[in-house]
């Protein structure tokens, strides 16, 4: 593993107390996460606020299979240490996470990193993983979207319908867009 000699054992992380509004949250100390094989650690410097994440608090807890019973999906930050040869400490890059963003640190695999631009503010960053990769792998992976192609993309005003308009006029294709309210075309 590549990483800093002065990470602390210890970190502040959101805590969900029971299910309930914003009431509930609580910073609390917690060990740094061990990384996996693939993984880097991420010392968070924003974390985006997704339905997701609102979901976890409203039912007090997250997922059995979850990473981490810490809020928290999307961040971005300095990658601090490495189990990966993909990414390496000092990098700045945003990210997609099982849990654990709202956090000092956070784990990520090192596949669901990405650098960030410097024109990026780190809390525009850390608004983009999940609708970014959501809508990348729909579009061009599954769906083979390309220069020529056409996509109709249902819900456009939201956050992964925005994305999903813009990797499509990325790609060089046409995007038709709907929305449920004339307002929010």
């Amino acid at each position: 593993m590549h990483a800093q000699p002065s990470l602390p054992a210890t970190m502040r992380a959101v805590a969900i107390t029971a299910p309930g509004g914003p009431e509930v949250l609580r910073v609390e100390t917690v060990p740094l996460p061990e990384l996996r094989e693939g993984e880097v650690l991420i010392r968070v410097a924003a974390a985006g606020v997704n339905r997701h994440d609102t979901g976890q608090r409203s039912r007090g807890k997250a997922a059995p299979t979850a990473r981490s019973q810490v809020p928290g999906l999307e961040i971005v930050g300095e990658v601090v240490a490495s189990r990966s040869g993909k990414v390496r400490p000092g990098r700045r890059v945003a990210a997609l996470v099982d849990g654990g963003g709202y956090a000092d640190y956070c784990a990520a695999e090192a596949d669901l990193c990405l650098a960030v631009p410097d024109a990026l503010s780190d809390l525009e960053a850390a608004s983009l993983p999940e609708a970014l990769f959501t809508s990348w792998f729909g579009l061009v992976e599954l769906g083979g979207l390309g220069t020529g192609g056409a996509v109709l993309i249902h819900g456009a005003a939201g956050g992964v319908g925005i994305a999903a308009v813009q990797v499509a006029r990325l790609r060089g294709a046409v995007a038709v867009a709907t929305a449920s309210r004339p307002e929010k075309l």
